[in-house]
């Protein structure tokens, strides 16, 4: 389940890519098929480690195309172990919101974008994540949980403020923003109540499945109640300084 929409955020093969805040790697995979040469990079050790198998699992199905490499790192955020200038593109989705110093972050992701590169941002949408915030203390005040909710001229302003140029936005996933009311209603952890089993059953088919009519409810609910709110923008070039 993707929430960077690919047909606007286009990738080219051997584009150096970075998935920052990974977790279980679905951008990367994704990237990697696409003929990229990717990074894939979370604090998360466990994650780090299931998603460096799932990738060599890939290539050795012939799931990527020639060139296109992956690698699996742990790394911090804040102080990413990569020179300046190092990517062509650069994902990070469903991160920010857990991240005190996000400004930091953000300028983290410019120092290693390469300058005309284009980068991809995802948070949880103001009214949705507001919420699952009011019908439940449990689903963000948790060690590493959500410590903000974006709106989106504020997150768009956060991203202009770093030296980023924003071209597009979107929402995505709005068949989830209930099944999330739900586990909040019912209690975060509480994945027996029926309502919860019964909605995350329809997920899972709806995921298996892709049937035409889930594909066009979601796509005419998501400027209402799309879960993610996305951003794209690029890194503009610098002006030519002649010399004298």
């Amino acid at each position: 389940m993707l929430t960077v929409d690919f047909s606007r955020f286009p990738l080219a093969p051997g584009d150096r890519v970075l998935d920052l805040g990974c977790g279980a790697g679905r951008h990367a995979f994704e990237c990697y098929r696409r003929g990229a040469q990717v990074v894939a990079l979370d604090q998360n050790g466990e994650e780090i480690r299931e998603v460096a198998k799932w990738f060599a699992a890939m290539k050795e199905a012939g799931e990527a195309p020639e060139g296109a490499t992956a690698t699996a790192m742990e790394g911090d955020a804040l102080a990413l172990p990569f020179p300046d200038e190092s990517f062509d593109v650069v994902i990070i989705s469903e991160v920010m919101e857990h991240i005190p110093d996000d400004k930091g972050v953000l300028a983290e992701m410019v120092r290693v974008l390469k300058p005309g590169g284009r980068i991809a941002i995802t948070v949880p949408r103001y009214g949705p994540e507001k919420v699952c915030w009011t019908l439940s203390d449990a689903y963000h005040e948790v060690e590493g949980g959500h410590i903000r909710i974006y709106k989106a001229d504020e997150l768009l302003a956060k991203i202009r403020e770093a030296g980023l140029k924003p071209y597009g936005t979107h929402h995505a996933h709005a068949l989830h923003s209930p099944y999330w009311w739900l586990k909040c209603a019912f209690g975060v952890d509480n994945d027996k109540a029926l309502p919860v089993r019964a909605y995350h059953k329809l997920l899972v088919w709806d995921i298996m499945k892709k049937p035409l009519a889930t594909r066009v409810a979601e796509q005419a609910l998501n400027p209402l109640i799309g879960k993610s709110f996305v951003a794209y923008a690029t890194k503009p070039h610098l002006p030519r300084v002649d010399a004298q």
